[in-house]
């Protein structure tokens, strides 16, 4: 939204498609099932794998800046944000699931 309003630059379809990997990720991850094993998955593959190695590629392009420095310092953030969307994932899938649960019944 703030891309559309208040646009800074050109348009980069890098992180539109990191987006997208990340909702289909946790899409295959979660969909059926979501067990402690299942949301652990989601979470490594959604931040190691799309967050700290794919988007700080995108950075890297985009601002011409090195990717080894780039990756060391965002591994901060990475170890960060494991916890926080592992806690925050599973207290929603509790929360819907009871949630869905009532309505059914």
């Amino acid at each position: 939204m703030g891309a559309i309003l208040f646009p800074i630059g050109p348009y980069f379809p890098g992180f539109t498609l990191t987006a997208a990997l990340t909702g289909a990720v946790l899409g295959l991850f979660l969909h059926k099932r979501q067990t402690v094993g299942r949301i652990g998955g989601a979470v490594a593959v959604n931040q190691l794998v799309l967050s700290l190695l794919l988007n700080t590629l995108w950075i890297s392009v985009l601002y011409g800046a090195p990717y080894g420095p780039l990756f060391l310092t965002r591994t901060v953030q990475t170890a960060v944000l494991i916890p926080v969307q592992f806690i925050v994932i599973g207290i929603m899938t509790k929360a819907l699931g009871r949630y869905g649960k009532r309505a059914i019944a």
